[in-house]
């Protein structure tokens, strides 16, 4: 890994399952491998998942926007998408701007803990997970999602009248989900995810979701038990307006 650093000033720290690399200073790069990397990993295995990702995986943090993007265009051959940072499994590595925040860097996280432990998990749920612990803390010893950015765009939608019914996100394929370039259904699928971690139901969801993933393939009937067997139309007319209640002031 050393002999194929793509520039100087960079360096490595081993932090299992990852090898976290940066060009910021070395202490710094420490840093983020052991407050942000090492307390995620523990607390999401601790949550979620008995299984580390198959392969050694690289964390690239690159200090600013500019190393960002001509390091990656580097070492993945193309410029990013995202000034944020995003998580490659051909690549063998997650890619960050470290400077705008660890959240993204939470995020990524759990997408290869998702790729190991949960064969065909649906879009909604990988990226609402992943979103939910892009603002995070600890609640009795547990990881937990705080409320975030992703907020306001979905009160908005949501006092517009367009949302789409969980029935329809939960069964969207890739390609569907992917389609919202406003971002939507991140936020509802982080929000609905919030809902059940606020009711103490989430990790009683994954695991019930996690077991019957064969037989429920989106989650949807999973979901509909572990919330009672609601009427999913009240209910989402409940979820909007506890979401519109939420206040975020970062």
């Amino acid at each position: 890994l050393r002999r194929r650093l793509p520039g100087p000033g960079f360096s490595i720290v081993l932090e299992r399952p990852f090898v976290v690399i940066g060009n910021d200073t070395p202490e710094r790069v420490r840093q983020y491998a052991a407050r942000t990397v090492r307390w995620a990993v523990q607390r999401l295995k601790q949550s979620y998942f008995t299984k580390d990702p198959k392969q050694i995986l690289n964390i690239w943090l690159f200090r600013d926007a500019r190393s960002y993007r001509h390091y990656v265009t580097i070492l993945y051959g193309e410029k990013p998408d995202t000034p944020y940072g995003f998580y490659s499994s051909s690549k063998r590595g997650l890619f960050m701007n470290i400077a705008t925040g660890g959240g993204t860097l939470v995020h990524e996280i759990v997408h290869p803990f998702i790729e190991a432990n949960f064969p065909s998990c649906p879009a909604w749920f990988n990226e609402g997970l992943g979103s939910l612990y892009e603002q995070a803390s600890e609640r009795d010893g547990q990881i937990i999602g705080l409320t975030n950015w992703r907020l306001a765009g979905l009160q908005t939608a949501i006092r517009k009248g367009g949302l789409t019914r969980f029935r329809s996100l939960l069964g969207q394929n890739e390609k569907q989900f992917y389609r919202d370039v406003h971002g939507t259904n991140y936020a509802q699928s982080r929000y609905l995810l919030y809902y059940l971690q606020e009711r103490r139901l989430l990790r009683r969801y994954y695991r019930a979701f996690l077991e019957n993933r064969r037989r429920d393939p989106s989650g949807y009937k999973t979901l509909r038990k572990i919330l009672g067997n609601p009427d999913m139309t009240q209910f989402q007319r409940q979820w909007e307006r506890y979401v519109l209640g939420l206040r975020f002031n970062g």
